[in-house]
């Protein structure tokens, strides 16, 4: 049994931060005040950069940013791969008290359409590879975009390059004086239907976190590398790869490529990280790719691997585990709190949970009314956080909806046991109810994921002939498998013994991959379009 603080929502003030308080000044600047200059803050390719030469660019950067005419509170939109200019740009803009935007890098030019106006930024640092997405973009439909900083090779014609501004910025920057309460940047959240909202964060926010889960659930030091895949435009890749490590002088890695496994275990075995972070299709992408030669690959530099996204199933942390011999935390965090609110200990690991509250934190799970469930009963997750974020950029609403005085409606269904570790039932959108009562998608699919031959699996509601809801699950088999009636057989078997028989699929779809979206959370809206689609073809589904 591991031992629990009280479970309460402590106060950025709390922490100690002071009134008057600027992140990026906390994050990089302070090292250099400490000793901590000389210190390598970024690995990236064949490039190592210091946190001196870390806050030598960001005051440049800063300071051109501010010849350009960005003001106070203006927004920055960054389009930019995770890099050591995307640190530069992020920290540089918050320096001089303006509103770094990252924003997502594997979207269309509508969706940057839609968030460049809705963010009105006037500037925006763009990856060279990226800058056909925008050029994608008629200029007549950017109201508010004024100039573009393209990094690498120089810069095309209308834009601006961003080595020269670096080059002609000043490396002394009066860094904007701002308060713990001001405005730091804002995330787009990565909605499954829709345009994203804008959340909007403080400067506390990203200390908040640092603390309460960087430092105090995995106990990161500056002898840590961390090297999350999850990428810096993410809340989670934000925390992972720039605050936790910047808050204690530690090393990040940075991967700009798109991720697959092969890449991931070059990495791991060329930077040698002591921090691992990724979503639970990641590591079933790593279970699933192996070495032509027999020989395994080598994490014994990682102490710790996190997981988050979605939840992770009981069988793929077992698989990992005794693959690797490396703990596996899964934990549940969200874009509006920022970062990892719930999660399992080290050395305190329930396989299939979430986890225990993060000290710092308080969460409940509630009936439709608000009012607390009994222990063991689904409910929805509420959290109490001062990493929230203050409100939604131009959704009063939807704010309104989400943020109920001190307290964050998640969206999630959880239901707490006897220990007071959390289990994930799905989105509320996500339960089904069979015979009037509730079913967890991920409970079901955790069952299927046990059989050797299934990477992953998603399950959603379908209707039978009476118009009642149904479980219908979707599988994505390993190589090697092939859809097969045998196959069909052991799952529906599988299924049987595993859970109750309200809870079984009643149909089967294999399927060449999931519908997902970038920050790996399976789309079940178009699962479900899907299993309505093929509801009526004979011969397309198979029972269970």
């Amino acid at each position: 049994m591991v031992t629990r603080p009280p479970e309460r929502a402590v106060t950025a003030a709390e922490l100690g931060i002071p009134e008057a308080f600027n992140l990026a000044a906390y994050l990089v600047d302070r090292h250099l005040a400490e000793g901590r200059g000389s210190r390598v803050a970024i690995l990236c390719g064949d490039e190592a950069v210091t946190y001196a030469q870390v806050a030598e660019r960001s005051n440049r950067l800063g300071s051109a940013l501010r010849a350009l005419g960005v003001q106070r509170e203006q927004r920055v939109a960054l389009l930019l791969l995770d890099s050591p200019a995307f640190v530069y740009s992020f920290i540089g803009a918050i320096k001089i008290g303006a509103v770094p935007v990252p924003f997502n890098t594997l979207l269309r030019p509508p969706d940057y359409a839609y968030m460049l106006n809705d963010s009105r930024a006037a500037v925006a640092v763009v990856s060279a590879p990226l800058l056909p997405l925008l050029r994608a973009i008629p200029s007549d439909e950017l109201r508010y975009l004024r100039e573009v900083v393209v990094t690498d090779d120089g810069a095309p014609m209308g834009t601006r390059s961003f080595d020269a501004l670096l080059a002609g910025g000043s490396p002394e920057l009066e860094i904007e004086p701002t308060s713990r309460d001001d405005v730091a940047f804002w995330l787009y959240s990565s909605g499954t239907t829709g345009f994203p909202k804008g959340t909007v964060h403080l400067h506390h926010d990203a200390v908040v976190t640092s603390r309460l889960f960087g430092a105090g659930v995995l106990g990161i030091t500056e002898d840590d590398r961390t090297f999350s895949v999850a990428k810096l435009f993410f809340a989670y890749g934000l925390g992972n790869a720039l605050t936790f490590p910047f808050s204690v002088g530690a090393t990040t890695i940075l991967y700009p490529e798109r991720p697959g496994a092969a890449d991931i275990y070059a990495q791991i075995g060329r930077y040698r990280p002591t921090i691992f972070f990724w979503v639970p299709t990641g590591y079933a992408m790593m279970l699933a790719h192996r070495r032509e030669d027999g020989r395994d690959f080598d994490l014994s530099s990682v102490r710790l691997a996190v997981s988050a996204g979605e939840a992770l199933p009981k069988a793929l942390y077992e698989r990992f585990q005794e693959r690797f011999g490396v703990e596996l935390l899964d934990g549940i965090g969200s874009t509006e709190a920022l970062q990892t609110f719930i999660s399992n200990r080290p050395g305190h690991v329930r396989p299939g949970s979430s986890g225990l509250v993060v000290p710092g934190y308080e969460a409940k799970v509630v009936d439709e009314h608000g009012r607390e469930v009994p222990r063991g009963e689904v409910g929805d997750l509420w959290v109490r956080a001062d990493s929230t974020c203050a409100y939604y950029w131009n959704k009063h609403e939807r704010t309104k909806e989400t943020i109920v005085g001190h307290w964050l409606r998640t969206g999630d269904k959880f239901r707490q046991d006897a220990d007071g570790y959390f289990w994930y039932a799905g989105r509320s959108d996500d339960m089904l109810k069979v015979g009037g009562i509730w079913v967890s998608p991920a409970e079901v699919e955790s069952a299927l994921l046990e059989h050797p031959a299934v990477l992953e699996v998603a399950v959603v509601g379908r209707q039978d002939r009476d118009g009642l809801t149904k479980p219908m699950a979707f599988v994505v088999l390993q190589d090697g498998h092939r859809p097969s009636d045998a196959l069909s057989g052991e799952l529906r078997e599988l299924a049987r013994t595993r859970i109750a028989e309200y809870k079984r699929p009643r149909w089967l779809e294999f399927v060449p991959e999931l519908p997902k979206t970038a920050t790996g959370k399976i789309q079940r809206h178009k699962l479900r379009a899907l299993a309505e689609a093929i509801a009526g073809m004979a011969g397309r589904t198979r029972a269970v």
